[in-house]
């Protein structure tokens, strides 16, 4: 028997070998577009009209953009009504919309592009365009100890509609997410947040992914 045990590790060992060269080449994970085809969609306007985006950007109703419940800020769309063949692009700068089985908010701008706007809601088709990378944020690694724990704060506001509205779009994607208030200089801000972290590394991981999908972040103190 002692006459097998060499060849036998002599075939685990090429088996091993077969195996990590297998996982070495292992593709890297791709970013995958939005999925393309028809979806239910509506139009924002005059009520929003100046006030920040999810993105934080002020709101357009005259623009050229949009506001979905998960593609990443940056995305560029072509949107067509079927009804008349008409198109725009737009980018997706904003969360939204919050009323169920609506999947997609255009700019009144965009709506009346393609004749949309009498009608308020409806079937569209979206084609993927790419990516502004633009809006990507990189989060400095700029390590913050505190006794107390950290949070990711992902804006303030002196409105709490503002605050409100930017909790709501982060409630579609992430839990934790809550409104606090602080005195600066005599005003009244209401800060919008996520979680709270331990470690300044499981603080900055979900910062990243944040940062990465267009939001604008900062690792405080948890107070």
């Amino acid at each position: 028997m002692s006459d097998h045990v060499p060849v036998l590790f002599k075939y685990l060992s090429i088996l091993l070998l077969l195996l990590l060269s297998s996982c070495a080449s292992l593709p890297p994970v791709e970013y995958r577009p939005p999925k393309e085809g028809y979806v239910t969609a509506s139009w924002y306007g005059q009520q929003f009209h100046g006030r920040p985006t999810s993105s934080g950007e002020r709101f357009d109703m005259y623009g050229m953009t949009s506001a979905h419940k998960t593609f990443d800020f940056g995305t560029k769309l072509r949107v067509t009504n079927p009804d008349n063949s008409r198109s725009v692009d737009v980018i997706v700068n904003d969360r939204g919309p919050f009323i169920p089985g609506r999947d997609l908010d255009l700019s009144y701008g965009a709506a009346r592009e393609i004749g949309f706007a009498e009608k308020g809601v409806g079937t569209v088709r979206i084609e993927y365009l790419g990516r502004d990378m633009r809006y990507v944020k990189r989060i400095p690694f700029e390590p913050v100890t505190a006794s107390e724990g950290l949070t990711i704060q992902v804006g303030a506001f002196l409105e709490t509609s503002n605050a409100q509205r930017l909790k709501e779009g982060l409630d579609l994607s992430y839990r934790d997410v809550y409104v606090t208030t602080a005195q600066v200089k005599g005003q009244q801000f209401y800060r919008v947040r996520i979680g709270k972290f331990n470690s300044y590394e499981n603080a900055y991981s979900l910062a990243e992914k944040l940062g990465n999908e267009g939001y604008t972040t900062l690792i405080v103190s948890f107070n």
